[in-house]
């Protein structure tokens, strides 16, 4: 049975935020990671043309600001460069190969109880931390909806998070389903490569540029979000015209209120909107029903398909492992607590990069953690 201060479980940006922030504060600790390496939803999961949809001043981790000469909009090659020289600086040594099976809280011992498994050999580890950090993430596993009849689609099925360029698609049909940034980027993407596309918009969307939403954020730190909200609507309606008549209505609400109430973010635009309205790119509604290869949409008539990516987002993995009586998630593995205080459940439990609000989230939530876990301590 291995002692520790505190176990962060994920080396995500989220676990090496916590790690550099209990390090600064002089607070042992461990990372435990699944994977076999750091941060590998960027390195392995992200597609090759992502880049960060915030400029770099609001993507910085704690106490390390981007390097000069790094692009206003970081792609991923150079974030993934300064998520490895964030580690380096701090000295965060990961114990890769670890998934966690269960944590649970003894009351006797005051210690968080947990059992993992090395995933290349399967020997049991043991580990015992007063402080307990969960930093696996929003985005553990890959969400596919269930659709009538998808299980007769016998085209290439995809989720976002193993898609990585258009090229293979080339010529090809192919339905993105969801409308988010992920499918925005993945739709324009294929078109570029040649792939004949299409888009499932289901629900009203903000279009932005990246400097919009950059003044917007700018902004609201000296007038009220309805202020900012108004100005930079007004703009970008001004610069993507009428999008309801190609299927993308506005959702009443601005996007910068928007965000902060329910967490749903505006999609940066990336030449996608140009494209369909252009008819490049194709916009349907909601799927009915899949018979083979065959797509059918609410209001229109069936469409053949040759692959379908699904960009709908992902779900967490903490209900598989965490056993916490007093429920610092939900059943749907989110903070049961509204932001700001979603990080903080009780007997020394903590979470970190799950209240959707990016990377300057994230650098909160760690600075947070290490000062709540440095006033117990001390």
């Amino acid at each position: 049975m291995e002692e520790v201060v505190a176990l962060i479980v994920g080396a995500g940006p989220a676990g090496l935020a916590v790690a550099a922030c209990l390090s600064q504060r002089s607070i042992p600790y461990l990372v435990v990671e699944c994977e076999d390496c750091s941060t590998s939803l960027w390195c392995r999961r992200a597609y090759d043309r992502v880049k960060l949809h915030l400029a770099k001043e609001f993507c910085a981790l704690p106490h390390m600001p981007y390097p000069d000469g790094t692009p206003t909009y970081v792609p991923k090659k150079e974030f993934v460069e300064y998520l490895d020289a964030y580690a380096e600086r701090f000295a965060i040594e990961p114990r890769y190969c670890i998934s966690v099976e269960s944590a649970a809280y003894d009351e006797g011992a005051r210690r968080w109880f947990v059992a993992a498994r090395e995933t290349t050999g399967g020997t049991e580890v043991q580990l015992t931390a007063r402080f307990l950090v969960v930093v696996t993430g929003e985005n553990a596993v890959g969400i596919v909806p269930e659709i009538p009849g998808l299980e007769s689609f016998s085209g290439e099925i995809v989720h976002s998070s193993t898609y990585r360029a258009g090229d293979v698609y080339t010529g090809k049909r192919v339905l993105v389903v969801g409308c988010g940034n992920s499918g925005m980027e993945i739709a324009y993407d294929l078109a570029n490569h040649g792939a004949d596309t299409s888009i499932v918009v289901r629900s009203p969307v903000h279009i932005m540029t990246k400097g919009l939403i950059r003044l917007g954020m700018t902004l609201v730190q000296h007038v009220p979000a309805t202020i900012a909200d108004f100005l930079i609507v007004t703009i970008a309606n001004f610069t993507f015209g009428d999008l309801s008549r190609h299927g993308i209505v506005r959702p009443k609400t601005g996007p910068l209120l928007l965000k902060a109430k329910t967490s749903i973010s505006s999609v940066i635009d990336v030449g996608t909107a140009r494209l369909i309205k252009k008819g490049i790119i194709k916009v349907f509604g909601e799927i009915s029903n899949i018979i083979g290869n065959n797509v059918e949409f609410e209001g229109e008539k069936e469409h053949y398909f040759d692959a379908t990516v699904f960009a709908t987002g992902y779900k967490t993995s903490v209900n598989l492992w965490l056993k916490d009586e007093n429920c610092m998630m939900n059943s749907d593995g989110l903070p049961s607590k509204g932001y700001p205080n979603h990080w903080k459940g009780e007997n020394g439990l903590y979470c970190a990069g799950f209240a959707k609000r990016g990377l300057a989230g994230i650098s909160m939530d760690a600075k947070n953690i290490a000062d709540d876990i440095v006033s117990t301590v001390y």
